[in-house]
C-alpha cells in the first residue's frame, strides 16, 4: 500500500516494482537545441509482455529532422529503477529528470553524451489530482496511464550521434511517460514548448478509454503559459467543442465556463517508433517531430471572450493512431 501511494503522488517514479505482465513503462524525452537544427525525442523503457520470450528493456531514438529512428533492446535484468526517485538504468544508460547519460550503439550507429535540465517544471500533484490524469490516477484498471514530468525546461550538454558532436547547451526540453498494459486502440498527441519566447508550453491528447464495459473519449489538454498551468480534461468538466482529424490537420476546440483553446495541429512526416501491446512491443506507430501546432486562448466574459494568447509551436511531437474515425463519431455521439 505505502509503495501504491509513494508512486501514485510521484508519477515520475517507476510503477512496474511487484507488477505482473502485461505491463509497460517508457519515459519520453524531447530534446530541441538552441539552433533548433538538432531534436531528437529518447525513449527508455521496459516491455513485460504476456510473451515472456519477448520480454526486455528498450532505449528508442528518434532524430526529429531526418525521422530516422533506432530500437535498442536490453535484457530486463539490466533494467534498474529506484523504489523513491525518479532514477532508471538500462545498461550503461541513465535516466532522471534532471539528466539523461547515453552509451548506445547497434544497428550500425552510436549515440553517446550527456544532457542535464535546468527548470524543470513538473505537472501540479496535489492528493485530489495527483498529476496530469487528476482523479482518474487513483483507478486501478486504466488500459493506460500518463504522466509529464516537465512541462518545459533548459537543456545542456551534447550528443556524439555516429560520430557527428550535436550542441544542445540553451535548447528547450521536454520529458512525459506512460505505463499500464497497453497503449489505447486510438488516440491522438501532440506537444510544442517552442513558441516566440520560452516558457509556454502545450501537451493535448485524445484517446479511446475502456471503462468497466464500455468506453469514452478521454481528453487532457495543458497549456503552461505566464506560470499558470490551464488545464481542460474530461476529469475538470471541460467540453469539446469541436474535433477533426484529417490527413493533414487536427482541429480541436475545448473550452470550459471560464477559457477557450483553440488548437490546429498541421500534420508531418516523421518516423516509425515501436509501441506497446499486451504481448510485446510490435505495434509500430508514426512520430513526427515536425509538426506545426497554432494556438489560440480565450477567456470568456459575459457577451465575447479576450484573446489571452495567441501563437504557433514549432517542432510539436504528434501522432495520429489507431481507428481515429470511431474516436471522432465516439465524441459526436457523446455532445
Amino acid at each position: 500500500m505505502l509503495r501504491f501511494l509513494r508512486t501514485i503522488m510521484n508519477p515520475a517514479f517507476y510503477h512496474g516494482h511487484g507488477r505482473k505482465p502485461p505491463f509497460f513503462e517508457g519515459w519520453y524525452f524531447k530534446v530541441v537545441g538552441a539552433s533548433e537544427e538538432h531534436r531528437y525525442a529518447i525513449i527508455p523503457g521496459v516491455s513485460l509482455g504476456k510473451d515472456t520470450h519477448s520480454q526486455h528493456a528498450f532505449i528508442q531514438v528518434l532524430d526529429g529532422r531526418t525521422g530516422h529512428a533506432t530500437y535498442h533492446e536490453y535484457p530486463t535484468q539490466e533494467f534498474w529503477a529506484a523504489e523513491r526517485s525518479f532514477d532508471i538504468r538500462i545498461g550503461p544508460n541513465r535516466f532522471s529528470a534532471n539528466r539523461i547519460v547515453l552509451d548506445l550503439e547497434g544497428d550500425g550507429h552510436t549515440v553517446r553524451g550527456e544532457l542535464t535540465f535546468r527548470g524543470v517544471t513538473p505537472w501540479p500533484v496535489t492528493l485530489a489530482s495527483p498529476g496530469i490524469m487528476g482523479w482518474y490516477a487513483w483507478v486501478p484498471f486504466m488500459e493506460c496511464y500518463h504522466g509529464v514530468v516537465s512541462l518545459d525546461h533548459e537543456v545542456r550538454g551534447s550528443l556524439e550521434v555516429d560520430g557527428q558532436d550535436l550542441d544542445f547547451s540553451g535548447g528547450r526540453g521536454y520529458i512525459e511517460k506512460d505505463w499500464g498494459p497497453s497503449f489505447p486502440s486510438a488516440w491522438v498527441w501532440f506537444q510544442t514548448n517552442h513558441f516566440g519566447l520560452s516558457g509556454t508550453s502545450l501537451t493535448a491528447s485524445i484517446a479511446i478509454i475502456p471503462w468497466i464495459r464500455t468506453s469514452f473519449p478521454g481528453y487532457i489538454i495543458g497549456f503552461w503559459h505566464g506560470g499558470r498551468l490551464y488545464r481542460f480534461a474530461t476529469y475538470t468538466g471541460a467540453k469539446v467543442a469541436h474535433l477533426d482529424i484529417a490527413d493533414e490537420r487536427v482541429v480541436w476546440a475545448i473550452q470550459d465556463g471560464r477559457h477557450r483553446l483553440e488548437v490546429v495541429a498541421t500534420r508531418a512526416q516523421g518516423g516509425l517508433l515501436h509501441a506497446p501491446t499486451t504481448s510485446d512491443m510490435s505495434r509500430r506507430i508514426a512520430e513526427t517531430l515536425n509538426a506545426t501546432v497554432d494556438v489560440k486562448l480565450s477567456r470568456l466574459e459575459r457577451g465575447g471572450s479576450t484573446t489571452l494568447f495567441e501563437g504557433t509551436g514549432r517542432h510539436a511531437g504528434l501522432e495520429a493512431v489507431g481507428d481515429l474515425d470511431r474516436l471522432v463519431s465516439m465524441w459526436k455521439r457523446g455532445r
